[in-house]
């Protein structure tokens, strides 16, 4: 899914975006409705991102997926320009990730997020308190990553997470 006919394209991140990434996402970051993070993050995870173009290359949006079990991954850094939102580019950038998702055989989406309308349009459930099935969660527990202790709504991620809803999306 793209929007070449609306005046942008979707394509795999690269180095050299890693400053436009990190421009796009930090008025969200101000707003704290993303959390920041540093440059060494964006590139150590950059195989996970997608970006949106326009035909001029301004990157208008940004979104990655995170694997984080054999069956589910996480929708992380999510981000349009202000200028292009309602146009169809978080859209797009998810419909993106969701097939990225499919195509490594994933049978599930989670995300933390403020914009609960946006996913709840796009599929995704509220999570409540449903979680993982005991062995798995074992597993899942030992990870250092921010996004599997969101996930398990951990009581060490809550005070960066205060009034997030954890949603869900079956594939």
């Amino acid at each position: 899914m793209s929007g070449e006919n609306a005046g942008y394209s979707i394509r795999r991140a690269r180095a050299g975006d890693v400053a436009s990434i990190r421009d796009l996402v930090e008025p969200l970051v101000q707003r704290r409705i993303l959390l920041g993070k540093d440059a060494v993050v964006f590139y150590e995870s950059l195989q996970e991102f997608r970006v949106a173009e326009t035909a001029d290359g301004e990157l208008i949006g940004v979104g990655a997926l995170h694997v984080m079990w054999r069956d589910l991954a996480e929708v992380r850094t999510l981000a349009v320009a202000d200028a292009w939102l309602g146009k169809g580019v978080g859209r797009a950038l998810l419909g993106r990730l969701e097939a990225d998702a499919r195509e490594l055989e994933l049978d599930r989406l989670f995300c933390l997020t403020f914009e609960v309308g946006f996913f709840e349009r796009n599929g995704f459930v509220d999570m409540g308190n449903e979680t993982v099935d005991p062995e798995v969660y074992a597993e899942l527990v030992r990870s250092h990553d921010e996004g599997v202790a969101e996930f398990l709504d951990l009581a060490r991620v809550k005070p960066n997470t205060l009034g997030n809803t954890r949603m869900l999306k079956l594939l």
